[in-house]
């Protein structure tokens, strides 16, 4: 069909497009699994190209018709990485957490989850499209997760010309009136999504020098999979929140309702912060390598958990002394030294004198260390790295045998069991 007729009877011209996910997938062989397992939906609604969460891509014609294929191949990437980073997913969870129900804040949303992917995923063989929206641009610095460009993002002359952006559903949780739903045709299922987003981390980490750093943190984590401890840990930060007088402050950005009570004054609310959390990690000879990275993936959790606030999550090493607290920056580069024993009490002391003071102690450990005897001033999580039986024998004749069980007063969860709690 030529593109005249094309333009008349409005269809979509699937070859262009086809053409430019084939080169979309020969330049990113890695992504070729997710990229084909898009189906594709012609939509006049759509402004260029957009997903929703159950894998269909809505395109619509006078977009392709406008587009070269080289630069249809990078909108391709684009799209489908949304849809591996669970963008709607973790949207859905940051509009829960804060409150954010408004078309505005879904916007925010939407270029937040684009910086994450924009800021490395173009150059070698894709080209950028036009319009891609960049870290820079808004004067954020790259390599940063969309919780974490979220928190600095506003509506304003910044992102004045962006209300134009709309990536879909599956960019930032929320359904369009051109969404099929969970009952439409040709959507995945929620094991098919998986397997695809398997595939896909399996190929980045068998050939981990060909894909851009972004990506390569993302196959990590996809080979780590979710922990029940941390659902168990964001169960004990809530519970810390919601007690009296922690993470409350008051604040003019949102007045209080009682203000209508008082004529001519303006009174602020009571607002909630999100927990600030200490993080202690055994680093004592019994603990291998395989496991202090694993405890570093869970860092990188909690600092999600808190909604990308590194300023409120602090790590400290521990073996029979403990380690200076230091601030998060990126869980990489936090320095665990160690080897010797085991006292995990020197790392609670530590932990309970950094200002400002912890609501959480998570200790990741295994569990081969004495106890604090009395229980801290704060809620506390023990995440246990998994030992048989012979490893945690002990002589209670002797004289120093201390009993290892976790104490009562802390909640317990095996890191890597199935059942996850104790």
């Amino acid at each position: 069909m030529s593109t005249d007729t094309r333009e008349r009877t409005g269809g979509l011209d699937r070859d262009k497009l086809f053409a430019a996910r084939l080169h979309a997938a020969r330049v990113r062989p890695y992504l070729a699994t997710a990229l084909f397992a898009l189906h594709t939906v012609e939509s006049g609604q759509v402004p260029t190209m957009a997903v929703d969460r159950h894998w269909r891509c809505y395109v619509s014609p006078a977009f392709v018709d406008r587009m070269p294929v080289e630069e249809l191949a990078g909108v391709w990437v684009h799209e489908v990485s949304h849809l591996l980073r669970d963008h709607h997913g973790r949207g859905d969870r940051v509009a829960r957490e804060h409150g954010l129900t408004g078309v505005g804040d879904r916007l925010r949303m939407n270029i937040a989850a684009d910086c994450e992917i924009n800021d490395d995923v173009y150059g070698d063989g894709l080209v950028r499209p036009r319009g891609a929206v960049l870290p820079h641009r808004l004067r954020l610095d790259a390599g940063l997760l969309m919780e974490e460009y979220l928190k600095d993002i506003s509506l304003g002359p910044l992102t004045l010309d962006l209300s134009w952006l709309d990536c879909g559903s599956g960019a930032d949780g929320l359904e369009r009136e051109w969404d099929l739903g969970p009952d439409g045709a040709d959507g995945l299922s929620e094991q098919e999504r998986d397997a695809v987003r398997f595939r896909v981390a399996q190929g980045i980490k068998a050939r981990p020098g060909n894909a851009p750093k972004g990506w390569r943190r993302w196959a990590e984590e996809a080979f780590h999979p979710p922990q029940p401890w941390r659902d168990l840990l964001g169960a004990a930060m809530r519970s810390a929140v919601s007690g009296a007088g922690a993470g409350d402050d008051y604040s003019y950005g949102r007045p209080s309702r009682r203000s209508a009570g008082v004529p001519g004054a303006v009174l602020p609310s009571l607002r909630r912060r999100p927990p600030r959390v200490c993080v202690v990690i055994d680093t004592s000879g019994s603990v291998s390598d395989d496991e202090l990275g694993s405890a570093l993936l869970e860092v990188t959790a909690i600092s999600r958990a808190v909604g990308g606030r590194r300023d409120l999550v602090q790590v400290l090493s521990c073996d029979a002394a403990a380690g200076l607290a230091r601030s998060l920056c990126r869980a990489k580069g936090i320095p665990l030294v160690g080897g010797g024993g085991t006292d995990l009490r020197a790392g609670f002391d530590r932990a309970l004198r950094s200002r400002p003071r912890p609501d959480v102690v998570v200790a990741l450990t295994d569990g081969q260390t004495p106890w604090p005897s009395a229980r801290p001033a704060c809620r506390t999580v023990i995440g246990l790295f998994p030992r048989d039986g012979a490893s945690w024998a002990a002589s209670e004749n002797d004289p120093e045998y201390v009993p290892r069980s976790p104490p009562a007063w802390a909640r317990v969860v095996e890191i890597g069991s199935v059942s996850g709690t104790r």
